[in-house]
């Protein structure tokens, strides 16, 4: 018998892929929910497994009590404690001692509620191994089968368990018959209650990567290694590598002899485009790069706002767009830089454009005429403070400038930044600025004079406004990281976290 029984737990666990002790643990709620209809559904019976006999063994377990007036509710479930000193001298009371029930025989009703409970519970630990398994495995690549098309979306056997690939994640040139192999991404794995519900994906941007770890064995081994992806399904992705050995070309390893390993990757996905780029930590390299097959003359980079300007020939324009868009929207998304992408005569324009103002502003604050400030520009001054306090020596240097005229220049400029100052100072006291938002970091007269003119003058005041309604008042004076930076140190100083952890 007990071979017997252990063979059938054996087969039943390899059929289902669970441990054998989950089958006899079945078997012995089984057959505790077959006593229990024989006997009572209040008795509480205890089963166990004896692998030496191959019986399931039954016992009574009654509490102990004292006596009947304290939580006594009758034989079947407690014992006085008078008995059970009888059976077992070292009984006290709140302990439970088991009594040997005769085996049962399993009628037609107790023959199918056992069935009953061992399937469910062979079916429950069947879905939480399932489960178990492909939660370890969401994000990998699967092969399976397909069964059957419904509504667009399609449903894939996978061996021990079944999948679904919605619509939204299949390529828009693929169709598949019930049949057919497919290979995809598990994109999710969800606990439910019917069981483990596998949602795959070949849209998925990191599908990319499991391919070429299939395809390229440098990357697989860690010698090369995937930094970034972007990817619009079904027409082209960018990835980024870089080589951990100076020895390994990371493009030439993943490219492969006469494009045999990138091919493969293309081939799997139903023709998609691949741009493999050089990662570099340098990020007007890296942008550079990304916008490849267009070849870029210059950059120009603002940290603060993540912002790339990049400047282009007019017949790269079109190539580093893309069509629609494309290729720009794939480098950005790779890089995680915002890029704008100009020509060289848009980019000449632009400066001229700068260059105007900046004149116009030197004419009419150090009452200069057109020549004179054209040339302060063209040398590369840009504001008055660094005419006010450059040495005197450069700016007599200049092309038809002399130290008299330079000296000339010095004094207004000093002169016009002061009365600027004055007129600050008094504004400041004018609006009633509190001191202490003019201490902040990053926060100049100009902004705090913005602040108070839309009413926003007090220390607590700033500290409670949000990050949109801040750039709202004082538009690009700030970018938004330092905005939110300075509302929390606007906090911090008006004490709003005092007493917190």
């Amino acid at each position: 018998m007990s071979v017997e029984i252990l063979q059938i737990a054996e087969q039943l666990a390899r059929e289902k892929g669970i441990p054998r002790d989950i089958v006899i643990e079945a078997m012995e709620d089984a057959i505790r929910m077959a006593a229990k209809k024989k006997y009572g559904a209040h008795y509480n019976i205890q089963t166990t497994f004896d692998p030496k006999s191959g019986e399931f063994k039954l016992n009574l377990l009654r509490e102990v009590v004292e006596d009947e007036s304290l939580d006594y509710e009758g034989p079947e479930t407690h014992m006085l404690l008078t008995d059970a000193l009888k059976l077992n001298p070292s009984a006290k009371s709140g302990d439970f001692l088991a009594e040997a029930l005769p085996p049962i025989e399993f009628g037609r009703i107790a023959a199918q509620t056992a069935k009953q409970v061992i399937v469910q519970k062979v079916r429950e630990a069947e879905r939480d191994s399932v489960y178990r398994e492909y939660i370890d495995r969401q994000g990998q690549l699967v092969n399976g089968l397909v069964k059957r098309v419904e509504r667009n979306s399609i449903f894939i056997d996978l061996g021990r368990a079944a999948a679904f690939l919605p619509h939204e994640h299949q390529l828009f040139r693929e169709h598949y018959r019930p049949g057919d192999r497919i290979r995809a991404y598990i994109h999710e794995v969800r606990d439910v209650q019917r069981g483990p519900q596998i949602i795959l994906s070949r849209t998925a941007a990191q599908m990319i990567p499991r391919l070429f770890e299939m395809e390229v064995p440098e990357i697989y081994d860690g010698i090369v290694e995937i930094k970034a992806v972007a990817r619009d399904p079904g027409f082209r992705s960018k990835i980024a590598v870089r080589s951990n050995d100076s020895h390994v070309d990371p493009v030439g390893a993943c490219v492969g002899i006469r494009g045999s390993r990138v091919q493969g990757v293309v081939t799997e996905l139903q023709g998609e485009r691949i741009d493999i780029i050089e990662w570099s930590a340098d990020p007007a390299v890296f942008v550079c790069n990304a916008l490849a097959p267009a070849e870029v003359v210059k950059v120009v980079m603002d940290e603060d706002e993540t912002r790339i300007k990049v400047i282009v020939d007019e017949d790269q324009l079109s190539l580093a767009i893309g069509r629609r868009g494309q290729n720009v929207r794939l480098a950005s998304e790779l890089t995680g830089w915002k890029i704008d992408i100009i020509t060289e005569q848009e980019e000449a324009e632009s400066r001229v454009e700068e260059f105007a103002i900046i004149a116009k502003e030197f004419m009419t604050r150090l009452d200069l005429d057109e020549e004179i400030a054209n040339s302060l520009v063209q040398e590369g001054f840009t504001t008055l403070e660094e005419v006010a306090y450059v040495p005197l020596e450069e700016l007599a240097g200049i092309d038809g400038f002399d130290e008299e005229i330079a000296q000339e220049l010095r004094t207004r400029a000093r002169d016009q930044l002061l009365h600027t100052a004055l007129e600050t100072e008094e504004r400041k006291a004018t609006l009633a600025i509190d001191p202490r938002i003019t201490q902040l970091r990053g926060v100049t007269d100009a902004i705090a004079i913005a602040l108070a003119e839309k009413g926003v003058a007090q220390l607590d005041d700033l500290a409670d406004l949000a990050a949109d309604e801040l750039l709202e008042i004082i538009g690009k004076a700030l970018s938004r990281k330092e905005a939110e930076r300075l509302i929390i140190e606007a906090r911090q100083v008006a004490g709003w976290f005092e007493g917190e952890e």
